[in-house]
């Protein structure tokens, strides 16, 4: 049986994301039975990964509400640097953190829990190049394949997403 049957899933995307981190949680959660929605600046771009492989948004960022999905899942690479000063995608996160909705980033992603203000006293993991920055936002970091905290999951990097993805399904399989 598949175990997200009827949760739906946030991604965001934006140019320079990280292929694996985008398309290896995309599909494997939507084996699990969700509907996952990829949500860009732009809906009518293709954007490009770090590696060159295209991602088409299934929806514009704007028009989106937190209230409308049960998961966020976050890739790295160095789209989330572009991501973090949108607005919107700050809010969206904000706002399903503060739910209690599962929030999981990999990588690079922890900018956008950084730029969102919702750090502060969550261990966490990411790649080492951010590992200043997550301290600096009050974070306790770990350097570990991946790291569940309440209702936040973070990994370092692909190498990583088997795990990455094992725990988003348990997490979520559990939350109402």
């Amino acid at each position: 049986m598949a175990r997200l049957t009827g949760k739906r899933v946030l991604m965001f995307v934006e140019d320079m994301y990280e292929d694996l981190e985008l398309w290896y949680p995309r599909l494997r959660l939507m084996e699990e039975g969700a509907e996952v929605v990829v949500a860009a600046p732009d809906k009518t771009k293709t954007y490009m990964g770090k590696h060159g492989y295209p991602c088409k948004a299934d929806a514009h960022l704007d028009g989106l509400k937190s209230d409308d999905f049960d998961i966020l899942v976050i890739c790295g690479g160095f789209a989330p640097d572009r991501l973090r000063r949108n607005r919107k995608v700050l809010e969206l996160t904000r706002e399903m953190h503060q739910a209690g909705k599962v929030v999981a980033h990999i990588c690079h992603a922890g900018w956008i829990p950084i730029s969102a203000g919702i750090m502060k006293g969550y261990k966490c993991t990411s790649t080492p190049g951010i590992k200043d920055d997550l301290v600096n936002a009050g974070a306790l970091w770990t350097d570990a394949p991946v790291v569940v905290d309440r209702n936040m999951i973070s990994s370092r990097r692909p190498d990583d997403l088997p795990l990455f993805c094992r725990a988003i399904i348990e997490l979520a399989s559990r939350s109402a």
